[in-house]
């Protein structure tokens, strides 16, 4: 094993798991991501245990499920005490060096009530120090340096309209108005590698995310006409938009809050025409391609500065995107594209016959902070649900790993009530859903009184809602149990095992549950 241990955890933003491995992979091109993967272990039934941005990168970060950090919305606070990646590699002797954001909404109880960190849900999470501030709401470093580039626009959601090369009515695949050297991407690529020349000689911990292919969905050239819409598969959906609602009533509000026009800047009567559709997943492509090379030149900076061998590499994202599959956008969704996301992990020496192989076995978000801190040899805290990987990169699967995935979804609104409130009548405390996936089926509960879904994977899947066929009645119950066991042996663990004694604190470490 390395005597330096370097960890490198990117994070793209909104990068559906089939993008890499799966449906849409032959049709774009990821060569450095590909690359990567053949000396590490990938792992293609991962997914995201919540949604949306916030609250998704809480749960990596944490290793906690949504329901127990609770910060189930952009904007929820997070506990300030919550153990995080960035607190426990400070025990371990890292810097955790932050290049981008966490979107992380800070705990007002620890804060004055005008401190600027309580205006903001962007703020970085606790123990994480900023070395580039990248959020997607503000980004002023990456603002000025178009200034000092001689950009000109008067609002900062103008970056985001597409411009018209010869200066008419722009089209939707138009390019951004900044060339790709300059793009987020581009920009937060060179900051990362200007401050990691001087890091070679001391263990680091670096937290790389990307904002790109998260909507507005607009690119640089060549990126934004890399692809051609006429060669790119339709989305998976029904037969119109009408049908998808008749599955169940959770769909009809979902499907009117996000439409194509809200996925892009300058097009607010955008048509859901299948041309114009086509386009948005074309650019969407398009992004993903352009974080791809720039990932290729922070692997490039790793081997040419001799630290490749001693780093490891986690590439994720935070979650999925809808695209258009079932006539959704974005992630808020019941859909296994709103939550599969990529996982490639490489460790240096460690993967052995491991390496360029990949793992079906269901894993998800709130494992990677753990098998981080396993890595580096740092104890794991009993706060965290997730499990270490390490297992798996070593080529050994545990005879006791988790059977299913689970992921959960708050979708209402304690300051103004949401769409699905106002349509379902749901309240703030019951408007969200979990969802428990096997190999088989994937059963979505909700807290309110709406009926439950229940997909088999053995006949149409995610197209056809078999709740109420009663052929079904035996695993709808079994599945519905399986959920509510798994709520009540993942309470929060924080200090549920440790006691107190005549002779003072003491603590047992947490077993993961036998059947989970």
């Amino acid at each position: 094993m390395p005597e330096t241990r370097n960890v490198l955890f990117i994070v793209i933003d909104q990068l559906r798991a089939d993008c890499v491995t799966g449906a849409l992979a032959e049709y774009v091109q990821l060569p450095n991501l590909r690359a990567l993967m053949q000396g590490s272990v990938t792992f293609t039934n991962h997914v995201s245990v919540t949604n949306p941005c916030g609250p998704s990168r809480a749960s990596i970060l944490t290793g906690q499920y949504a329901m127990n950090h609770r910060s189930v919305r952009n904007g929820t606070p997070l506990r300030h005490d919550t153990p995080n990646i960035a607190t426990e590699m400070r025990k371990a002797g890292y810097t955790p060096m932050l290049f981008g954001y966490t979107d992380t909404s800070q705990d007002p109880r620890v804060h004055d009530k005008d401190d600027p960190a309580l205006k903001t849900y962007e703020h970085p999470m606790t123990g994480f120090h900023e070395v580039v501030e990248m959020r997607f709401a503000t980004s002023f470093p990456w603002r000025a340096h178009l200034n000092n580039r001689g950009y000109s626009f008067e609002d900062y959601y103008d970056l985001f309209k597409p411009v018209s090369p010869t200066g008419g009515v722009p089209a939707l695949n138009d390019p951004a108005v900044y060339a790709a050297e300059d793009s987020d991407t581009a920009f937060l690529t060179d900051a990362f590698l200007d401050h990691m020349r001087a890091s070679s000689d001391q263990n680091w911990f670096a937290h790389l995310t990307y904002i790109r292919p998260h909507p507005p969905l607009v690119a640089p050239a060549p990126y934004n006409r890399m692809y051609d819409p006429a060669t790119l598969p339709l989305p998976s959906r029904l037969g119109s938009p009408e049908e998808e609602i008749a599955q169940h009533p959770f769909f009809g509000p979902t499907l009117a809050r996000a439409t194509p026009a809200d996925v892009v800047e300058g097009f607010p009567d955008l048509e859901p025409t299948d041309d114009n559709i086509q386009t948005l997943r074309a650019i969407y492509l398009g992004l993903a391609t352009e974080v791809d090379h720039h990932i290729g030149r922070v692997i490039e900076f790793l081997k040419d500065s001799g630290q490749y061998d001693n780093t490891m590499i986690v590439v994720t994202a935070d979650h999925g995107e809808m695209l258009g599959d079932r006539y959704a956008w974005g992630k808020m969704s019941i859909y296994d594209a709103a939550y599969r996301t990529p996982l490639i992990i490489r460790l240096p020496q460690l993967a052995g016959d491991a390496a360029g192989t990949s793992v079906d076995h269901p894993t998800e978000s709130i494992d990677l902070t753990p098998t981080i801190l396993d890595w580096v040899g740092q104890e794991i805290p009993n706060s965290m649900d997730g499990r270490s990987l390490m297992p798996f990169l070593l080529g050994k699967a545990p005879d006791d790993w988790r059977t299913y995935s689970f992921s959960e979804l708050d979708f209402g609104n304690p300051e103004a009530p949401s769409i699905w409130q106002t349509t379902l009548g749901t309240s703030t405390s019951n408007s969200c859903l979990g969802i428990l996936r096997e190999d088989r089926f994937t059963l979505v509960e909700f807290a309110s009184d709406l009926p439950p879904v229940l997909f088999d994977a053995h006949g149409d899947g995610e197209m056809k809602n078999v709740a109420a066929d009663p052929n079904f009645a035996a695993d709808l119950y079994r599945l519905t149990r399986q959920m509510l066991q798994h709520r009540m042996q993942y309470m929060d663990h924080t200090l549920s095992l440790d006691f107190i004694t005549p002779e003072g604190a003491r603590h047992a470490k947490r077993i993961p549950p036998s059947v989970g």
